[in-house]
């Protein structure tokens, strides 16, 4: 899928070789069990300033943010994926954490850069390949690409 901000890849090395010059936020799937954990993994992988936020609204606003990232690739490498949020009882909340992060792509994709003064970037969220990861997608009717 050539317009996907998601990309389903087999291992991190294949990555960091492929996206050269990216800033690459590596994100444990085994740490970021829960909503909180996973908070707590993207604000130390992407480096966010003085982020305290717990909630999507926060993280959506730092991801639509990102003025400290000089890179104008952005990669979101999520590891382990059948343990990402694997401790969420609600499958809502993690269908929402994924709707959030195809929205802010997507918003990224659209950008314009003179209009708002911002440094354009591009965002894309790759996760180690599993079917439960495939399946939470497909649900969602995102599209996504295999990279290989």
């Amino acid at each position: 899928m050539k317009n996907a901000h998601f990309l389903i890849a087999q291992s991190e090395t294949d990555i960091r070789k492929s996206f050269l010059g990216s800033f690459i936020a590596y994100i444990d799937g085994k740490k970021a069990a829960s909503i909180k954990d996973f908070h707590e993994q993207i604000a130390a992988a992407m480096q966010f300033p003085d982020y305290s936020g717990k909630n999507l609204d926060e993280l959506d606003e730092m991801l639509n943010d990102l003025e400290w990232i000089k890179e104008q690739k952005v990669i979101i490498y999520i590891d382990h994926s059948a343990e990402w949020l694997s401790r969420e009882k609600s499958e809502e909340k993690i269908l929402s954490v994924i709707d959030m992060l195809d929205a802010t792509a997507e918003d990224w994709k659209w950008l314009d850069e003179e209009e708002e003064g911002v440094s354009k970037k591009e965002l894309n969220i790759i996760f180690q390949d599993s079917q439960r990861i495939r399946t939470l997608l497909q649900e969602q009717e995102i599209p996504f690409g295999v990279f290989s």
